[in-house]
């Protein structure tokens, strides 16, 4: 008997690729590589097919191993891309055509293999060449949605220096702080130096001496005097040339997530830091070695946690901020939320705060990695 005439069973329908990429040039690769692991781990893959790609540390696009057991901390140590790449020569180009989402992967002296079709990035880098805006711009030129904010909000999410102007435009109450600009350092050390002394005199010590454009407290150093401000700066200008000067506020750490919902941004119950046990203040040994837990919920009054949900979100809105954001308060002494910043790519792990604060707010890690890459396949590029 023929099957010519026979109908056909029809194909079953194609699973929406997501491509993770993680890693990157920054300082926080390594966090980058942590958080990744644990979103990997999470997608469900009945759902979604997966594409993991690490970009070293000096900026190639690689395939790495489907493996995010490898990607946690050990032995102190936070890993890198290197560790899985599939290969040392090859690399991953994402075509910068909108109507074209093919990924190829190509070696020397071979020729080009197709991929196939991304339908959403998962972006997971932390810190300049990912966090800031420029992976997003090269996303909205290659027509391919992704997780979280776009261009401008993921740009003003990363430098301090501008996130605070966006805040205090909106009238959301920040603390003090002076940025000193590559050019200024350059030029006439004598004179940066003064205004840092002078910003001291009016505020006191001890001062905050921060890389403007980083994140996991990376390159931070809190100064108690004169005698450590120049190794300080160093520090800072050692991972960003532009450095942010920021006074001291007496006070409790309180954090909040926001998360993007159909019908606009919510925020999640907060959460407090309380001060580590052996450093100096929250820095990234405390968040990532030590893994100094937070309290979830944030022991606060309601009329204290209503108040920092709904300058989170304003925070949030204010910025044009998309999908999600983790924003970082100082209750001070006398009762006043003051915003310390925003991370539009926040910490990722299921012991991070961002999932703990959303844990607690009754959306789970799983389903929290899928609302975010459901959002984002429902959200077209460019202008919106």
């Amino acid at each position: 008997m023929s099957t010519e005439n026979l109908p056909q069973s029809p194909e079953p329908p194609r699973k929406p690729r997501v491509a993770v990429v993680f890693g990157g040039r920054s300082s926080e690769h390594g966090i980058s590589m942590v958080t990744a692991g644990a979103v990997l781990a999470a997608i469900d893959r009945s759902a979604y097919d997966v594409l993991p790609i690490g970009i070293t540390r000096e900026g190639r696009w690689v395939l790495t191993a489907d493996e995010p057991e490898r990607m946690a901390i050990t032995e102190r140590r936070t890993p890198s891309v290197d560790q899985l790449a599939e290969s040392t020569d090859g690399a991953v180009v994402l075509p910068v055509d909108p109507g074209n989402r093919e990924v190829v992967y190509s070696e020397p002296g071979s020729v080009p293999k197709a991929l196939g079709e991304v339908d959403v990035v998962f972006p997971v880098l932390h810190g300049p060449y990912g966090e800031d805006g420029t992976l997003q711009g090269l996303l909205e030129l290659s027509g391919v949605p992704y997780v979280g904010s776009g261009v401008l909000a993921s740009a003003v999410g990363q430098d301090k220096e501008y996130m605070k102007r966006v805040f205090v435009s909106f009238g959301l109450k920040v603390g003090p702080y002076e940025v000193i600009r590559p050019r200024e350092w350059e030029r006439d050390r004598p004179a940066a130096r003064k205004r840092i002394v002078d910003f001291a005199a009016d505020h006191g010590w001890p001062l905050f001496v921060k890389p403007a454009r980083a994140g996991s407290s990376i390159g931070i150093t809190k100064v108690e005097d004169l005698a450590g401000l120049d190794e300080a700066i160093e520090e800072a200008r050692a991972h960003d040339p532009k450095i942010l000067i920021e006074a001291a506020l007496r006070g409790r750490e309180i954090e909040c997530g926001v998360l993007e919902f159909e019908d606009g941004p919510r925020a999640s119950v907060p959460a407090e830091i309380p001060p580590p046990s052996s450093q100096a203040y929250y820095d990234f040994e405390a968040k990532y070695i030590d893994s100094t837990p937070g309290i979830v919920p944030a022991p606060l009054t309601p009329e204290e946690t209503a108040e920092v949900r709904r300058l989170a979100v304003e925070a949030f809105e204010a910025a044009s901020c998309e999908g999600l954001v983790r924003a970082d308060f100082f209750l001070t002494e006398d009762g006043e939320f003051v915003i310390n910043e925003i991370n539009t790519m926040p910490g990722f792990t299921p012991i991070s705060m961002y999932p703990q604060m959303w844990q607690a707010s009754g959306v789970g890690y799983p389903e929290l990695v899928d609302r975010l890459i459901k959002a984002a396949l429902h959200r077209s590029t460019g202008l919106r």
